[in-house]
């Protein structure tokens, strides 16, 4: 069991709950809340007891980027590359061990999602959302570059070049229901339903053949940038040893004897 300073973290039935737990700053990172998620999603791969992940925020916000006092007031006294550059490369190790976790991530955006907080819910797998959690890319609103932390790389494989690029160029907010209908979001629910949305999500995911999920996400990262004849191959690789993995047997049993599958 984890035991973070800067965020509340659970375990229970499978699924760790990671809160960022800053309401009254929106939930806006700091050098040490980076850190820690750094830590904890690179931690989260020896976790046997560990199945899917759930990251939210407390309060009205799922996250609102980078603290305005902590990380953008404390870098202005920093102009040389190599300070920066150690800082946007703490940004991106985040991404990089979120999606290199074998389990399945989902966002539970309660709020605000802005800047960073954008980018680490591009980053989980799935996104169940409040009709509240409007979203907006803001790094070219404070001067920045648009392309942070992946989004210019995972962005438009969500919704497009075309759209990818105003929004990146932009800053705007969109709505939920917008999010959701140029494939950003997978779910949308009323406020009050996105805990039991979520939990349900999670549940489903716990309960399945964990093997079968990790190689999944596996392939979905390698392929992005694979022509499809590689891919094939890739894929009938991935697909072969999961025929002989004991969850395979299990699935075909549960069949046969009318009952659900129970994955170890």
């Amino acid at each position: 069991m984890f035991s973070p300073k800067s965020f509340l973290y659970e375990e229970r039935d499978g699924v760790a709950t990671i809160m960022l737990n800053r309401p009254a700053r929106l939930n806006a990172l700091t050098f040490e809340v980076y850190r820690e998620l750094t830590e904890t999603f690179a931690a989260l791969s020896n976790e046997d007891a560990v199945r899917v992940v759930v990251m939210t925020g407390a309060g009205r916000a799922f996250c609102s980027g980078g603290d305005v006092r902590d990380i953008i007031g404390d870098l202005q006294g920093d102009n040389d590359t190599p300070s920066m550059l150690r800082f946007t490369r703490l940004t991106c190790e985040l991404i990089r061990h979120m999606r290199a976790l074998s389990k399945p991530i989902i966002a539970s955006l309660n709020g605000t999602t802005a800047g960073a907080g954008a980018c680490i819910a591009l980053a989980s797998d799935l996104r169940v959302a409040s009709v509240d959690a409007r979203i907006a890319f803001l790094f070219v609103r404070v001067g920045l570059s648009g392309a942070d932390m992946g989004a210019a790389y995972l962005l438009p494989r969500f919704v497009g070049l075309a759209k990818a690029t105003e929004m990146l160029l932009t800053g705007d907010f969109i709505s939920a229901e917008e999010a959701q209908r140029i494939g950003i979001y997978n779910r949308v629910v009323p406020a009050a339903e996105l805990d039991a949305e979520t939990r349900k999500l999670a549940e489903q995911l716990a309960r399945g053949p964990a093997f079968a999920l990790a190689m999944t996400k596996e392939m979905l990262n390698r392929e992005m940038n694979l022509g499809l004849e590689t891919a094939l191959e890739w894929e009938a690789q991935a697909q072969a040893i999961c025929l002989q993995h004991p969850d395979f047997r299990e699935a075909y049993q549960s069949f046969i004897e009318k009952r659900e599958p129970k994955f170890k």
